[in-house]
């Protein structure tokens, strides 16, 4: 039975003091947590229901009723099973391939949209803004899909990294360059901005490229697309050429 000190440190890990405090973050769902434990990440302990089967030593694992679940579940429908995982160490990868940076994003739904769609275009390097949403906060590695065990994500200043870089940078802008009309190398970094207010100013530079997507539609009023959106058919277009 879990006692409510459990649960309390359990639930608290929805808030990133307490992720950076215990260097732990939580997963939730069958699907989700089996990849984990199939992945680089170091388990710390398993809280499952019977429908959930694990070889883990008993150090690792705690069986749980399906209220206990529910009260340690962020989800609205619980699925079986809730893990803790300690956040690993990540350094700086080598500048090389297509590279992904986000400028201050903010809604974990988004990032967890974006990390999904750098494993399906086969992007390994996510860098991130100190200011954008935490990678383990529970919606982003819910909405990862499992994706996070394949996407390396990575919080750095924005302004140093993209100056210590020898491949070329593209800004998404709406003032862009039309990517359907753009040669797109394969080695390149693709910057992408807030959902609000886009890329901030102290990253434009010169001599970084720009890209936009252009609007097809008949009136020209839609203002916007969705960040995740936007980076879907931008790493579609790079991914899709050869320079």
């Amino acid at each position: 039975m879990l006692s409510k000190n459990e649960i309390k440190r359990i639930t608290s890990l929805t808030q990133k003091k307490y992720r950076i405090q215990e260097n732990l973050f939580l997963a939730e769902g069958v699907k989700l947590v089996s990849e984990l434990l199939q992945s680089a990440f170091e388990v710390y302990h398993i809280y499952a229901t019977h429908a959930f089967e694990t070889n883990l030593p008993e150090s690792k694992f705690t069986r749980i009723s399906d209220a206990e679940l529910h009260k340690i579940s962020q989800l609205v429908t619980p699925n079986e099973v809730v893990g803790l995982f300690r956040i690993p160490a990540r350094q700086l990868s080598e500048y090389k391939g297509l590279i992904v940076v986000l400028d201050t994003i903010q809604d974990p739904g988004n990032l967890g949209t974006i990390i999904r769609l750098c494993d399906w275009f086969g992007v390994s390097q996510l860098v991130c803004s100190l200011e954008s949403v935490d990678c383990y906060n529970p919606k982003v590695v819910q909405a990862t899909m499992g994706s996070l065990t394949r996407v390396d994500v990575l919080y750095t200043d924005l302004n140093v990294y993209l100056e210590n870089s020898k491949l070329p940078v593209y800004l998404t802008l709406l003032e862009g360059d039309n990517v359907y009309e753009t040669d797109l190398p394969q080695d390149a970094i693709l910057v992408m901005g807030n959902e609000a207010n886009g890329i901030n100013k102290g990253l434009i530079k010169n001599d970084y490229k720009t890209l936009h997507i252009p609007r097809f539609g008949q009136m020209q009023q839609t203002e916007s697309l969705n960040v995740a959106m936007a980076t879907s058919i931008l790493l579609s277009e790079f991914k899709r050429r050869k320079s």
